[in-house]
C-alpha cells in the first residue's frame, strides 16, 4: 500500500511539474512528524521550497539569456577609487525604479574606471527583480543589425529587443562602424525612447558623439531623446587594469 501510494505521489508530482516537492516530500514529512508539526506546516514547507527553487531558476535563466560577458556585482566594486561619484546614487538605481519609469543611464569615462562593471551589476539587479535584460557591445549589436538587414530579419530582431525591459549597450565609441550601422543604431535608440530603458557606457563626451553617428543633426536628435530622462555619471579615476599592472611590476 505504501509503495503504491509513493508511486502515485511521484507520478502526480511529475505530471504537475513540481520537481522540488518531488525531491523533498519524504524528507519534509519525516522532519514535520519528528517536530510535531501538522499537515498545514508540511504543505507550507513543501510549497515554499518549490517557490524558492522556481524563483532562483527564473533568475538564473534571465541572467543566462541576458548574455553578460562576465557576472559582476556591486559588492566587488571599489567605489573609493572614483573621485567624483557618490556610491549611494549608483546603488539607488539597483532598486529598478528607473526601469519602471523608462529612464536611461549613461556612464561616461576613460577606460578602466568601472563603467562596464557597474552596467553589468545594474543588469544583474534587474534580472533579480524579474526584468528582461539584454547585454551587447555597441559594435556587436550594430553587426547584428546589419546582418539582420541583409537577411531581411531586422524587424524580427527589433521586436525581440522591444520586449526587453533593459538593454545595455557597452563601449560606445570604441569601435568605428559604417554610416549604415550608425543609422541602424540611431533608429534603435530612438525607438527605445520612453518605451524601455537603456544603459550606455562610453569613453566619449557628448560633444564627440558625432564621431560615431557622423551627422550633427542626427546626433543632436539622439542625445535629446537619450538625455531627456536620464541618469548621467561622469566617471573619473585611474584605470583599474593600470593599477593592477603597477602592483604586479612592484612585486
Amino acid at each position: 500500500m505504501k509503495r503504491e501510494r509513493d508511486f502515485l505521489i511521484k507520478s502526480y508530482l511529475k505530471r504537475l511539474r513540481l520537481p522540488t516537492i518531488l525531491s523533498n516530500y519524504q524528507k519534509a514529512a519525516t522532519e514535520c512528524a519528528d517536530a510535531g508539526k501538522d499537515y498545514y506546516d508540511y504543505l507550507l514547507s513543501l510549497t515554499e521550497q518549490e517557490v524558492i527553487h522556481r524563483e532562483e531558476a527564473g533568475i538564473k535563466n534571465k541572467i543566462s539569456k541576458a548574455k553578460f560577458p562576465v557576472i559582476k556585482d556591486f559588492d566587488t566594486f571599489n567605489f573609493s577609487l572614483l573621485s567624483n561619484v557618490k556610491k549611494e546614487k549608483i546603488l539607488h538605481l539597483s532598486n529598478g525604479e528607473y526601469i519602471e519609469k523608462k529612464e536611461n543611464v549613461i556612464f561616461i569615462g576613460p577606460p578602466g574606471v568601472g563603467k562596464t562593471h557597474m552596467a553589468i551589476s545594474l543588469g544583474i539587479s534587474a534580472c533579480r527583480a524579474g526584468k528582461k535584460v539584454c547585454f551587447f557591445t555597441v559594435a556587436g549589436l550594430v553587426n547584428q543589425f546589419i546582418e539582420a538587414s541583409t537577411e531581411h530579419t531586422l524587424t524580427k530582431l527589433k521586436n525581440r529587443l522591444a520586449k526587453s525591459d533593459l538593454v545595455i549597450l557597452d563601449e560606445l565609441g570604441y569601435v568605428p562602424f559604417s554610416q549604415n550601422g550608425a543609422n541602424l543604431l540611431f533608429q534603435f535608440c530612438s525607438q527605445r525612447y520612453e518605451t524601455g530603458s537603456l544603459i550606455i557606457t562610453t569613453n566619449l563626451e557628448f560633444g564627440n558623439w558625432v564621431s560615431v553617428f557622423g551627422e550633427e543633426k542626427l546626433t543632436a536628435a539622439l542625445l535629446d531623446r537619450l538625455t531627456h530622462r536620464c541618469h548621467i555619471f561622469q566617471l573619473q579615476g585611474e584605470s583599474y587594469r593600470f593599477r593592477e599592472s603597477k602592483k604586479r611590476k612592484k612585486k
